[in-house]
């Protein structure tokens, strides 16, 4: 029953963002505002992570499908599905949860605990839609980005460990991407992002917003931000595996 009751607090939080918005120029001048500390605030965490993990999966590929049988661009055909379908938009959003979930929710929740949303509200300021409308937006225009960039990143970290490995050359990685390409995984990897972005940044409002307590609260919403953006990325990559694959 508490799932039920928290879920529906839930809606009734991400109606209550449009029952009473903001001017237009202050949403937009905040939105700029979380898109530089969610975009630019994360590319240097996600550009290392989509490197290495397309470097690690072309090493791991080629260890398991080393054989005469199998051609060399087979590898960079696996390697760059991968990073597309699951490893670029799943991987990066979970460490995104982490990064700017958590970010978030303690931001929130420390407002909520030292009563400045109090004063916002005083003041006849909305404010789920002052403080959680523009975060939320601004999720949803740079991690898209950001996977798409990890995807790119993949790719290149893979061409450069198969040629510093001798494993395969750029151009037989390359044969493999483009023979293997379909616009419509890109497609699927870029829902995904909208999703997962949707996912991380109102969770991650919520637990911060509905923070009760002192510091040790702050911390415990911003535990709980991570865990079930955690959970519902992974639940809404099976059911969108379901019904779009």
């Amino acid at each position: 029953m508490k799932f039920f009751y928290e879920f529906g607090k839930y809606l009734m939080f991400l109606k209550s963002m449009f029952s009473r918005p903001e001017k237009m120029s202050v949403f937009i001048d905040r939105t700029l505002i979380e898109m530089n500390n969610i975009g630019v605030g994360s590319l240097t965490i996600v550009a290392i992570i989509a490197f290495f993990q397309g470097a690690v999966t072309t090493l791991q590929i080629a260890y398991q499908l080393i054989s005469p049988l199998v051609s060399n661009p087979t590898i960079g055909s696996i390697v760059s599905d991968s990073s597309m379908l699951e490893l670029a938009p799943t991987i990066t959003c979970l460490v995104l949860a982490g990064k700017v979930g958590s970010h978030i929710a303690s931001e929130i929740g420390t407002m909520r605990v030292s009563e400045q949303i109090d004063a916002l509200e005083v003041m006849g300021i909305n404010s789920s839609s002052y403080l959680a409308l523009p975060k939320i937006t601004a999720g949803i225009i740079m991690i898209p980005m950001l996977v798409i960039i990890s995807i790119f990143l993949s790719n290149l970290g893979g061409i450069i460990a198969g040629e510093a490995t001798g494993i395969l050359t750029s151009q037989e990685y390359l044969q493999g991407a483009r023979e293997s390409f379909l616009p419509y995984n890109l497609f699927f990897s870029i829902v995904k992002a909208f999703t997962y972005a949707f996912i991380i940044t109102s969770i991650s409002s919520f637990q911060g917003y509905f923070t009760s307590g002192g510091a040790l609260e702050v911390g415990s919403s911003s535990t709980k931000a991570v865990v079930y953006s955690a959970v519902a990325i992974l639940f809404a990559d099976y059911i969108l595996a379901q019904l779009m694959l």
